[in-house]
C-alpha cells in the first residue's frame, strides 16, 4: 500500500489534503478501505456542519461491518462528496481520489497528524 507523501493522517485512519484557502479534503486511507471491505453505505457530514478533531461525523458501512468516520481537524464542512454517497464503492476503488468524502474549512488542527513515513510505520504496527 502506498500512501502519498503529499497527505496527512490521523491515527483512526483518515487523511488530509494540504489546505487551499484554509479548506483541506479528507477521505479514509486505502488501510482503512481494505481493512473494511466492500464499502456500501456511506453517512457524511453536512454542508455547514462543524466537525471536532477526535470526533465521530459519520459512518461507512461495509459488508462486514459499520466504522465511524472520524474528524481529523475542528472545522466546518464545506463540501460533501455526493459520488460517495451514490456509489459508496468508490472508498475501496479510489481511496485517495474519487473517493474522498468531505471538504472542511480548517478552525483547528492537532499536532498528532502524522505524515506518509510515519502512518505506514503506524500502521505496520
Amino acid at each position: 500500500m502506498s500512501n502519498p507523501q503529499q497527505l496527512r493522517y490521523s491515527k483512526e485512519h483518515e487523511w488530509l489534503s494540504a489546505a487551499e484557502d484554509g479548506v483541506a479534503t479528507v477521505g479514509i486511507t486505502e488501510f482503512a478501505a481494505s481493512s473494511l471491505g466492500d464499502v456500501v453505505f456511506a453517512q457524511l457530514p453536512a454542508v455547514g456542519d462543524t466537525v471536532t478533531a477526535g470526533e465521530s461525523c459519520g459512518e461507512l458501512e461495509s459488508t462486514k461491518s459499520v466504522s465511524d468516520l472520524f474528524a481529523p481537524v475542528t472545522g466546518e464542512v464545506t463540501e460533501a462528496n455526493q459520488d460517495v454517497v451514490d456509489d459508496p464503492s468508490l472508498v475501496n476503488s479510489a481511496p485517495f481520489e474519487g473517493g474522498w468524502l468531505f471538504k472542511v474549512k480548517i478552525t483547528d488542527e492537532p499536532d498528532e497528524l502524522m505524515s506518509a513515513d510515519e502512518y505506514t510505520a503506524f500502521t505496520a504496527g
